[in-house]
């Protein structure tokens, strides 16, 4: 089944306007081509280092709705993304529908991309969800603790490190009050606390599937927090290239880059309720048996691959080898192997 194709038509003064700051949050004005006609657009560069890649990813406004298309540059295999947010899904957590996708800009192949499903309303409503207050996790200071995490001192703002996208100043309010209760109650009424305002067995969801797959970068940043109606938190995958065994930069990382307890402060608390730690447990070695496991993910892994194929080896715009493309099935279902070990090895870690 062939990809379906995106044509983005541009001024060459928006296109000189965008690449004259790829780190402007700006948009342009554009087109997105459709049969028989053309579709008003807005568009900018989206991603942190990959801004500054030669193959750049997009964020697309349509008619007030959002999409991403990504350019997975630093991702040999292309598919970690979509694997990794498919297995949240199959584990109970809500996360980005994605496609890929073959995109042209002005008529010139831009070559294979992965759309995705932006985190916004719009993603809640489809889902009959309700969010009161939405946050993006942009860096390494969305850690849940009163501290900077490179200058080590104390933060100017417990909103540090993070973009707020639904709920306005109601819903940072509510998220300063969290992060400040979260780290002055004493050990003896955090059990309660985290009972009244997070949804425990959702947040053990996202902690295992961030775990096994292996992504270092999404506990201090690259997740969405929302709050639910219940006034509960619950936290969402975002940006998983950097998974299955490779860094966000595509090198090796080995399988046992990630601990079992996972990071961040409100996992450190989290895990230091003995019951929630045994009911982490118990999850993990439920999907150890029945998520995790070369049976459920290779055919999915495998189905994508070739899918993608044919355009990965025509994109002359992609950073990695075409072997080394070729080789990345095996990679995956080795790291699935040796992280499966790991986490058994662990598991008594968590009694």
């Amino acid at each position: 089944m062939s990809l379906p194709v995106r044509h983005i038509a541009i001024g060459d003064q928006q296109w000189e306007q965008l690449h004259k700051d790829v780190w402007s949050r700006k948009f342009v004005e554009a087109y997105l081509l459709h049969d028989r006609y053309r579709e008003r657009i807005k568009l900018r560069f989206r991603g942190g280092h990959t801004r500054e890649y030669p193959k750049k990813s997009f964020e697309l406004l349509i008619h007030g709705k959002t999409f991403h298309l990504n350019a997975e540059y630093d991702d040999p295999s292309m598919i970690r993304n979509s694997l990794s947010f498919n297995f949240f899904r199959r584990i109970g957590v809500a996360s980005p529908q994605t496609r890929f996708c073959q995109l042209y800009v002005n008529g010139e192949n831009h070559g294979i991309y992965l759309e995705i499903e932006a985190v916004d309303r719009a993603f809640f409503e489809r889902r009959h969800l309700k969010a009161l207050s939405l946050h993006y996790a942009v860096n390494d200071d969305a850690n849940f603790s009163l501290f900077d995490a490179q200058m080590k001192s104390r933060k100017h703002s417990l909103l540090q490190g993070y973009e707020t996208i639904l709920g306005g100043e109601t819903g940072n309010r509510h998220l300063v009050s969290f992060i400040t209760r979260l780290n002055s109650l004493p050990q003896g009424k955090m059990e309660a606390y985290l009972a009244k305002h997070v949804d425990v067995n959702a947040y053990l969801k996202w902690l295992a599937g961030a775990v096994l797959t292996g992504n270092y970068d999404g506990f201090d940043h690259n997740y969405a927090l929302y709050l639910t109606p219940a006034k509960k938190y619950r936290i969402l995958p975002w940006d998983y290239e950097g998974t299955w065994g490779r860094n966000c930069y595509g090198k090796p990382c080995g399988s046992d880059l990630v601990r079992i307890r996972g990071y961040n402060h409100l996992t450190r608390k989290v895990l230091d309720v003995p019951r929630y730690r045994k009911r982490y447990r118990r999850l993990l070695m439920t999907l150890l048996k029945n998520e995790f496991t070369r049976a459920r993910l290779m055919p999915l892994a495998r189905k994508m691959h070739a899918q993608i194929a044919p355009y990965v080896m025509r994109d002359s715009k992609r950073k990695w080898s075409y072997p080394t493309f070729q080789s990345e099935i095996s990679f995956i279902r080795n790291y699935i192997d040796e992280r499966r070990d790991l986490i058994r090895q662990s598991l008594s870690t968590l009694a």
